[in-house]
């Protein structure tokens, strides 16, 4: 996989004009974009198809997590959205990602992939516990990718700090969607379990979905060739 064709942007905002000049910019340079609760709440579908008209894959970030009954209709309901992948809850449990990988496979064309979250990139340890979860974070991320996997998802969404031992436990061909990547010139922000992009990709990472280094920076289309020549290296 060519180094550039790994990087997803996450295109966090609320306005369309401000998403669809990055992706604009940024088409040819990366894999795709991320499409998030926020965009996804002021824009709806709409805005969806006016990013999916550039012609980039779009990782659509809404974390499903309901009944299986409401997660199989939410991600029928996404597939007129042509997406290139969606991500539901791991710990929503088997049945609704089961539902979600059922509803999924109805695809007319090509199937989305489906990855399930597993422990999201701002909670550390202490976090787990104050939820009443009392495993260490690469425990409880190890079992939720099995379960994933077990209920034929294509992958999950985990830090950084976890593609090692995921890529060893589930084998080459699990996908693994990773955020927290933040390149040696940028801040780390809000996430706790960090890692350079060229240390993800060496550890297994197959997409890393990065969002402030290149949307942030005065020159995004310049941030996101040095990302994949770091990466490249």
């Amino acid at each position: 996989m060519d180094p550039s064709d790994r990087i997803f942007v996450a295109l966090d905002t609320s306005d369309l004009d401000k998403a669809l000049a990055l992706a604009e910019g940024l088409r040819g340079l990366v894999g795709g974009v991320k499409l998030g609760q926020e965009f996804f709440t002021a824009q709806g579908p709409a805005g969806v198809d006016a990013v999916t008209a550039l012609g980039l894959p779009v990782f659509l970030d809404l974390k499903f997590h309901d009944i299986p009954a409401t997660v199989s209709r939410a991600v029928g309901a996404a597939l007129a959205l042509k997406l290139f992948m969606l991500n539901v809850h791991a710990s929503g449990g088997e049945a609704m990602m089961w539902a979600a990988a059922d509803a999924a496979g109805l695809a007319d064309d090509e199937r989305p992939l489906v990855v399930a979250v597993t422990v999201l990139t701002s909670l550390w340890s202490g976090d787990l516990v104050a939820t009443g979860i009392d495993d260490n974070i690469e425990d409880q991320v190890l079992r939720l990718a099995a379960l994933a996997e077990n209920c034929d998802l294509d992958g999950v969404v985990c830090s950084p700090r976890e593609v090692a031992a995921l890529r060893r436990e589930r084998g080459p061909d699990f996908k693994l969607v990773v955020p927290g990547i933040r390149p040696t010139w940028a801040a780390t922000d809000d996430q706790k379990r960090v890692e350079t992009p060229a240390d993800t990709v060496a550890a297994g990472a197959d997409y890393l979905v990065i969002g402030r280094p290149i949307t942030e920076s005065q020159d995004p289309a310049d941030a996101a060739r040095r990302i994949a020549d770091e990466i490249g290296k």
